[in-house]
């Protein structure tokens, strides 16, 4: 039975039985989510703004996920609030900037809220099956996917980088495996609306070992190790797209498509047209700003391109409006969708700010800026300076002299938005963390 006319078939069931005086064992609450969009994020780690084809890569062929923002909508100034990569996700787990409850730099092992619900803590009660495959980096020991809400986590294989092996000793590239895990918890589940949080190893640093076949698939001949693993995350994608066309379920998924933080430059990755990313560059705009493609065929015009401001803050907040439930009271994002569909116009948010502060932290990862209209303001050590990412993408002319007036007037909202942020807590007190189960297969359980 197709999930349309399976969730149909349920609503006049629930309907019948009630008509006829007898309580089914499921809530309303419950049936009133099966008309809710399965949801799919996939957050890969460090790619870059111009990795991917559909951004204006040249060189590497994304046929998957350029499809999706052939469906969708292709998002060109969404940001990451807080990097590098464990900052991130507890954005976007959380839907708040991570300084809100003290994370102020990579404080890997600094717990995430417990009086907050996680994306897959709120997804989970709103009766969806939860997952989760790769990467996790989010709070402390104790706070892995499977206490923070997901039911199903597939577990991380023996290996080293993305040399795995399967459970019978044959060799496997990880985000082959990662690909073939996304497939199995959708055609697990097809019956049931999920939740899936794809967080991909690839394409982090090292990236030396990808199998040949990747790299001969960039049409010139001559493909990196970098270039074929962004050809092996597409692959990738394609599963879990094939694996939905299967189940008839593309219609009825929201997906949400970005990375993590910018682009890695010393392994190949590209930010273009911006500059900055992973590493040493990391007070130019590439290291916050990236890709992101949102679809939902039912709701999202397909083939638009969004230029409003927004984040993976965000995220939740479009997450719940799909679900038909409230937003926790203390997310900082907005819903996404009525901007999508062209309700609302402009920016999402007016400002957009970055507070890494740690004083313990690595100096590289300290960042001090602020996004308004078209401007860039950015603390450096000689002062701050600002550029017109319009005008001047590559952040080549300082304008912090000529208009003062602008300075001073996002000076204001960041400071403004700093008073608003508790003490922070260093990094240096903190190790350790959340962790995904080892071995092979799922770990399954209530996510609780």
């Amino acid at each position: 039975m197709h999930s349309h006319n399976r969730r149909d078939f349920i609503k006049t069931a629930v309907t019948g039985a009630i008509a006829a005086g007898l309580y089914p064992s499921f809530s309303l609450g419950q049936e009133i989510v099966r008309n809710k969009p399965n949801v799919v994020i996939l957050f890969i780690d460090d790619l870059g703004f111009g990795d991917i084809a559909c951004f204006g890569n040249k060189r590497i062929p994304t046929p998957h996920i350029d499809s999706l923002a052939t469906q969708g909508a292709k998002c060109t100034m969404s940001y990451i609030t807080n990097p590098p990569c464990s900052p991130s996700r507890c954005c976007l787990m959380t839907g708040m900037y991570a300084q809100r409850f003290g994370k102020s730099g990579m404080a890997r092992g600094l717990p995430i809220p417990d009086d907050h619900p996680t994306m897959a803590e709120f997804m989970r009660d709103a009766g969806y099956v939860t997952g989760q495959v790769g990467k996790w980096d989010i709070g402390s020991n104790g706070q892995g996917p499977h206490q923070r809400g997901f039911m199903e986590v597939a577990r991380n294989a023996p290996g080293e980088q993305y040399n795995r092996e399967r459970e019978d000793g044959s060799p496997v590239y990880l985000t082959d495996l990662d690909g073939d895990y996304m497939a199995e918890f959708v055609d697990r589940n097809a019956d049931h609306p999920f939740f899936l949080y794809f967080s991909p190893f690839a394409v982090h640093s090292q990236v030396k070992d990808t199998p040949q076949h990747y790299r001969d698939r960039i049409p010139s001949g001559d493909g990196t190790a970098y270039e074929g693993a962004v050809v092996a995350v597409d692959d990738a994608v394609g599963k879990l797209l094939a694996m939905l066309k299967k189940h008839d379920l593309e219609k009825d998924t929201l997906i949400l498509f970005t990375g993590d933080n910018g682009a890695n430059i010393q392994e190949g990755g590209s930010s273009a047209p911006y500059r900055g990313g992973k590493g040493p560059y990391t007070q130019m705009e590439g290291w916050v700003h990236t890709p992101t493609i949102i679809t939902w065929p039912k709701t999202v015009p397909a083939g638009i391109t969004f230029d409003g401001m927004m984040g993976t803050i965000d995220f939740y907040a479009t997450v719940a409006a799909a679900a038909g439930k409230p937003l926790p009271e203390r997310c900082d994002g907005e819903d996404l969708l009525p901007y999508l569909e062209g309700d609302k116009k402009g920016d999402v948010h007016e400002y957009i700010f970055w507070h890494n502060a740690d004083p313990t932290d690595e100096p590289r990862r300290n960042l001090y800026a602020v996004r308004w209209k078209d401007w860039r303001l950015i603390k450096y050590p000689d002062g701050w300076r600002l550029f017109d990412l319009k005008k001047d993408p590559e952040e080549t002319k300082n304008l912090a002299t000529a208009l003062p007036k602008v300075v001073d007037n996002m000076r204001k909202h960041y400071d403004a938005f700093v008073s608003t942020l508790p003490p922070l807590k260093p990094s240096a007190d903190y190790k350790g963390g959340g962790q995904v189960p080892k071995g092979w297969g799922w770990e399954i359980g209530n996510g609780k």
